[in-house]
């Protein structure tokens, strides 16, 4: 006999109970007679004609119509909780972008299958968020034996590499973003090319980027910082905009620019070695007098020295904007007696001083808007001068520039000097 009993049958056995139960000493004899003569249980029979009472207001409790109601509502109340689960379980899952690989899919639905849940509910959920997949896509893909696709197995390394490239754990086990998750697509794809998968595509590190949602840090606006002196001499512009130079040690720029601290602000002064945009030195204070740009350069010249790269007399040339600082009697004679030409761009002229308005952007950017070489806001110029040693540090040693080819400012000097004194060859 199936599961379900035939409505008919039901209805037959209550008319037969109703009909002929005066024949029966009491209804409870009618129920056994009749429940023989039909090859049911009597308590079936008892339960039938008790809900038949009931549905006709002979008796009080819940009618048929109320029973199916309440059966409605539970299916439906187990299958938003079954929905809850999956959702929360594909928080990341479903995070918006690309596609996520079949691969993937497939992975999330057989752990969500060993949790107890339904394929046709999982893949329902996510049809509903965007990710389009049918049950018999799974069990195809479950039955089938095929083999994983060259891309989405590509797009798999890429997307681990990424992953390690742009977080690292800290002290505490805490994930911490790393300064190469502060690139952007090509600089992100140099790097993975550079460090782990040589022939990764950009396509593949776009779609990685999507999914863990890395986007490249933006630079903004910047803020006036430097204030011409009205009766300052100002020596002439040896650049003319040209920001190239043959060799290191041929042309400096400056700069500085501001940090906001609990104490007030700070501000920061860079020397770049405009051959390999490197920061050959840097300073912070609390105020704009001339040693802000004095001690600077005289750490380039001690840093060269030490580097065994000394500069040559009258060959190197000082780039600055008009601001007061670089115009001082001071700075002039200092520059005058190690023998450096100064070099002043255009009064209230950003461009004739770009290339350092540009390292003063990426500081910014980079370091001083994001947390990754400090964490929470800045208290005092000890703050600033920490993350900036870092910045710095990871700016010429291992940060990637799209001028150079995509290496670090320390490794295309390091080549310069390479090539000028080659390794012996024998004999």
């Amino acid at each position: 006999m199936p599961k379900k009993i035939d409505p008919e049958l039901r209805a037959r056995a209550v008319r037969l109970v109703t009909e002929h139960q005066q024949e029966y000493p009491s209804v409870t004899e009618a129920m056994v007679a009749v429940s023989k003569q039909l090859g049911v249980s009597r308590e079936s029979v008892r339960r039938w004609v008790s809900q038949a009472d009931i549905d006709a207001g002979r008796r009080e409790g819940v009618s048929s119509q109320e029973h199916q109601e309440i059966k409605r509502l539970k299916a439906e109340n187990r299958r938003l909780r079954e929905d809850v689960a999956v959702l929360k379980a594909a928080t990341n899952f479903l995070r918006g972008g690309a596609r996520p690989p079949q691969p993937m899919i497939m992975g999330f639905i057989d752990t969500m299958r060993a949790q107890g849940h339904a394929v046709e509910s999982i893949c329902r959920v996510l049809r509903e968020q965007g990710c389009r997949i049918a049950a018999r896509t799974y069990r195809s893909w479950k039955t089938s034996g095929r083999a994983v696709a060259a891309r989405t197995m590509t797009d798999a390394q890429v997307m681990d590499a990424v992953r390690d490239i742009a977080w690292t754990l800290d002290q505490h086990g805490r994930r911490k973003l790393t300064p190469e998750g502060l690139y952007g697509r090509r600089k992100m794809t140099a790097c993975v090319r550079r460090t782990v998968i040589g022939d990764a595509s950009f396509g593949a590190v776009d779609r990685a980027m999507r999914t863990l949602g890395l986007t490249g840090v933006r630079r903004d606006k910047g803020v006036r910082t430097t204030i011409p002196a009205k009766d300052g001499i100002r020596a002439g512009d040896l650049l003319d905009r040209d920001f190239t130079a043959p060799a290191p040690n041929r042309v400096w720029v400056t700069d500085f620019t501001y940090v906001r601290t609990w104490a007030g602000f700070t501000y920061v002064a860079f020397i770049v070695d405009v051959y390999a945009q490197r920061i050959v030195a840097w300073h912070a204070a609390t105020t704009k007098q001339t040693d802000l740009v004095m001690i600077p350069l005289r750490m380039a010249l001690w840093q060269r020295g030490r580097e065994k790269h000394p500069t040559e007399p009258g060959e190197l040339i000082h780039h600055s904007d008009a601001g007061s600082q670089y115009t001082s009697l001071r700075l002039t004679a200092h520059l005058a007696l190690e023998e450096i030409r100064p070099s002043i761009g255009s009064v209230g002229d950003a461009y004739d001083n770009a290339l350092m308005e540009t390292i003063n952007g990426l500081y910014k950017a980079e370091c001083i808007r994001t947390t990754v070489f400090h964490d929470g806001p800045y208290k005092s110029i000890a703050d600033v001068e920490y993350a900036t040693a870092g910045w710095v540090d990871w700016y010429n040693n291992r940060r990637l520039h799209g001028s150079l080819g995509n290496v670090p400012p320390i490794e295309y000097e390091q080549a310069h000097y390479a090539a000028l004194n080659p390794e012996p060859q024998p004999v």
